[in-house]
């Protein structure tokens, strides 16, 4: 419990740090980024663990989802002021998103998975973020609110896609989290920092800091990725669902853009309802999680014509006690397009 209490207090105290860190930075601004981009973007993002090395495919994080919208520069709906005051000046956007996760054991053959297993579950989230870029920075705040469980349809999703390709459906669905609204506040910023040229072509890092609270989840995170290709000015790096990530956007240009990228990360976890089971309700069945969850990603970029679409392989440590199937792997495949 003091280990959760002390982890609380971190979380809290990241956001409000990375929200004076994005202040202090705002003097570069959108002069120092150029003139306000006037194009928005539309965003599909999938992620699954079939995408692995790994015999068994279909377990833990197994899919994710993630459509949504991206404003022009300085676009300030009546609510904007609150999050230029979070996170600080700069050239302006602001997202909105429907995501879903989707959560199952490492026994999906079974109809009464071990108690000691990953619950199966299923969230649907709607998302709304406030984002600032300066000429080396990007901060942003995110509220998402929504459903866990079977309103979530992580079963009907999956399934119908197994039944879709011929393959048997996941049986333990009838295990699941109960119907429960859920909600996060969470907050990141990610630096970019020129390193020079590798091989002739140029090469940046890119460390970023993430905070998470509420009751879908109470963490923090920190990473960093190292890229080497050209244009690199253009994104703050790969998109990533449920973690740090460069965001939807990115700047345009009448070249063709690419990156190669590699990085390692970590995260420090108090609580996660799809884990710890329903936060309101009884007879939930949940496992005892792990509070440190290190990873490595890599993966490349192409940027042309107006889009770019990224891929990402991710290696995770276990996040919860008794995990089985050694590291987990999923891949993360994003096509942003500007119109």
């Amino acid at each position: 419990m003091r280990r959760q209490h002390r982890l609380v207090l971190l979380a809290s105290a990241s956001v409000a740090v990375m929200g004076s860190a994005v202040i202090g930075g705002a003097r570069l601004a959108i002069a120092e980024t150029g003139s306000p981009d006037a194009a928005g973007f539309i965003s599909l993002q999938g992620e699954n663990s079939s995408i692995s090395s790994a015999k068994v495919t279909d377990r833990y994080y197994t899919n994710g989802i993630h459509v949504g919208w991206t404003s022009p520069e300085g676009y300030a709906p009546a609510l904007a002021g609150f999050g230029r005051t979070m996170i600080g000046e700069g050239a302006q956007r602001v997202s909105v998103s429907i995501d879903q996760q989707i959560y199952t054991p490492y026994d999906t053959a079974s109809t009464n998975p071990a108690k000691s297993d990953r619950p199966y579950a299923g969230v649907l989230l709607a998302n709304f973020t406030q984002s600032v870029e300066t000429a080396t920075s990007r901060g942003a705040l995110s509220l998402a609110v929504g459903i866990l469980g079977p309103s979530a349809l992580g079963e009907e999703v999956q399934n119908g896609f197994h039944d879709l390709i011929g393959q048997k459906g996941n049986k333990g669905w009838k295990t699941q989290l109960k119907d429960e609204a859920v909600f996060g506040l969470s907050s990141q910023r990610v630096w970019r920092v020129p390193v020079g040229s590798v091989l002739g072509f140029e090469a940046d890092a890119v460390p970023g800091l993430a905070a998470s609270l509420g009751t879908l989840r109470i963490a923090v995170e920190g990473g960093i990725n190292l890229r080497v290709g050209s244009g690199l000015d253009r994104d703050f790096g790969a998109p990533r669902i449920r973690a740090l990530g460069g965001g939807d956007a990115f700047r345009g240009s009448d070249g063709v853009g690419w990156y190669v990228f590699a990085g390692v990360g970590g995260q420090a976890v108090a609580r996660d309802v799809t884990l710890n089971g329903n936060t309101f309700r009884d007879a939930t069945r949940s496992v005892k999680l792990d509070p440190l969850v290190g990873q490595a990603q890599g993966g490349a970029a192409i940027l042309m014509f107006g889009t770019r679409l990224t891929y990402t392989q991710v290696v995770q440590t276990q996040e919860f006690k008794h995990q089985k199937g050694g590291l987990h792997q999923f891949g993360s495949l994003a096509l942003s397009v500007r119109f």
